[in-house]
Formats: C-alpha cells, structure tokens, sequence
C-alpha cells in the first residue's frame, strides 16, 4: 500500500519554515527629556529671546558723599528651533498580498518612527548639553572647573571626580538638592571593578555595591557623593581634547572620550532649555503611482543649555573595559 515519506513527496514539504514570531531589536531606555526646562510660551517664529538680570553691586560709603547709582548687568539668551526630523517607510500592496507578516508589520511602523524620533531627540538633548560648553577649557565659574579629563588611571573616571563635580556646582551657587550624574556604560563599569570599591570591607553601603552591582536597571542603585547616577548610551564619544584643570588636576588628555554630566535636577534650575515646534505627527497615505502605503511621522525642536553654571562635564576614555 502506497504511503507518504519524504524522499517521494517532498514537494509537500516546506523547505523553509518561518516563526510566527518577530524578534525586536532590543533598545535602551530613554529619559533625557525629564531635565529639560520645556518653553510654552514660544507661540511662532523659529528664535526666541530671553532676557536676563545680574546681581546688585555694593561698595563702601562715606558719610556726606554723594551716592554712587549702579546698574545691574543685564543679558540676553537667544533660544532657536534647530531641528527638523522625519522617519518614513513604506508597504507595497504586492507586500499587502502575499506576506504572512503584513498585519504585524504594518502596526509596528508608527511605533517604531516613534521610537526613532524619540531617540533622535534623546541625542540631541545630551549633545546640546556639552555643545553649551567651550571645548579643551575647564570652563571655570567662580574657579571650579565645569569641564575636565577624568582623574583615574588612564582617563577613566575616579570616585574622585564626584566631589569634584560638587565642590565645582556649589562654587557656582546651584543648591545641591536633586544631584544627577548621567554617564557612559563604561563609568559604571569603571566604578564597579575600582580596587578600593571591590576590596573595601566593613562597609555596608559599598559592599552592597559589590554583592548586588551598581545599577537596577538605568539607575544607580547607591548615591555616590550625593549624585543619583544614570547610565546612558546616547551621549556624545569621539572628544578629543586636552584641558588643564584649575582644581581638577594638571593637563590630562583624551583621546575619543565621552561626555559624562553632573548637575542638579530640581525643576526651577533645569541646565536645558527646549521648545517643541510640532511634536510627533503622523500622515500617511496610499501612493497610487507606485502602488503602495507610505507612513511619514515628522517634528521640530531644539534644545539649547540655559544655566552653564548647573552642569559639569567630565570626559572619560571608553576603552579600558577588559
């Protein structure tokens, strides 16, 4: 009696078979835009001016002189939209017609021109937060250094750099509440395999450090120096530059390094300012010439440092992870 087998009937066998699964690529968690101070009242136009005031002089009187009147300084901050973003595809109807995955596909291209959009911005918040800054200068504020080369071996990081960091942000008046630290992947490695971190004994708040690790997910776990540290993959590498340090140590080099950010959050201080011109819009439509569905999600922003004051940038190598 005749029966089925592979050897007389393959061509009722798929030669290839394919999941009903489609595998997502994994993505880092974004979260830039929490400390930026967003501006509402920018109604038109593309550049916006925000006045500012100084302090109050005083000098010394002397009985039956004449008064001396001065002026307090005053400035302006020009404040620009910059960017204009676009993430578009597209599906043929032939696609529509003869993929098992059109359904699925078709959903995920709005969240996904989402996501791209959102990163887009997620780059350019922590970009425009060292562009703020001039390069190979400690950018000093009342003699602390606002921009300087790692202090550990070979221009990593050193716990050092945190009180650095504060010693700095409290020479330029910004209240110590709210302390941040964004840094590379690489700091916390830095910090997690530092010897006097792994070798400490009798102290319960690094040895948790050892035991658990640094970070739950994007935040730091434990407090160093008072700065809640966040790892970020999204901040500007490829800095080259050379910058001597008034009290952040002598000349130090680095050479492709990343930009790591130290200042507080608390709201009425934020270091950033942004405005957004068109937030995300989605349009799509069926191109009748070329036979298929296109989606387009567009938006406009910019960004922009406020208070140079309210932010250190520490620059680090990335190439001492072993």
């Amino acid at each position: 009696m005749a029966g089925f087998s592979t050897a007389t009937d393959e061509h009722l066998i798929r030669s290839n078979l394919w999941s009903a699964q489609l595998k997502e690529v994994l993505e880092d968690e974004l979260f830039a835009q929490r400390y930026v101070d967003m501006i509402t009242d920018f109604p038109d136009g593309t550049t916006l001016n925000i006045p500012s005031i100084g302090q109050q002089s005083v000098y010394n009187y002397t009985e039956n002189d004449a008064i001396q009147y001065t002026a307090m300084d005053t400035g302006n901050f020009t404040f620009t939209i910059t960017d204009y973003k676009a993430s578009a595809t597209y599906i043929t109807e032939q696609m529509k017609q003869d993929s098992f995955y059109m359904s699925r596909l078709t959903a995920s291209f709005v969240p996904k021109q989402a996501r791209a959009i959102a990163k887009s911005m997620e780059a350019d918040v922590l970009n425009k937060f060292q562009d703020g800054q001039t390069a190979s200068n400690p950018n000093l504020i009342n003699g602390g250094d606002h921009r300087f080369v790692g202090n550990g071996t070979n221009e990593v990081m050193s716990v050092k750099d945190f009180a650095i960091a504060k010693y700095s942000l409290e020479k330029a008046n910004v209240p110590l509440d709210n302390l941040i630290a964004i840094v590379d992947p690489s700091v916390e490695y830095e910090l997690q395999t530092a010897t006097n971190l792994v070798n400490i004994s009798n102290n319960p708040k690094w040895e948790g450090i050892v035991r658990d690790g640094i970070s739950t997910g994007m935040n730091f776990s434990m407090n160093v120096y008072g700065f809640d540290v966040w790892v970020s993959q999204n901040l500007p590498t490829g800095l080259n530059e050379t910058i001597t340090g008034n009290n952040s140590g002598g000349a130090k080099t680095t050479a492709a390094g990343v930009a790591n950010y130290f200042f507080s959050a608390s709201s009425d201080i934020l270091p950033m300012v942004g405005a957004l011109r068109q937030p995300p819009r989605v349009d799509s439509e069926f191109n009748k010439d070329l036979q298929r569905e296109e989606f387009v999600t567009t938006a406009r922003w910019g960004h922009k440092l406020f208070r140079p004051e309210n932010l250190v940038t520490i620059l680090t190598d990335t190439d001492q992870v072993s």
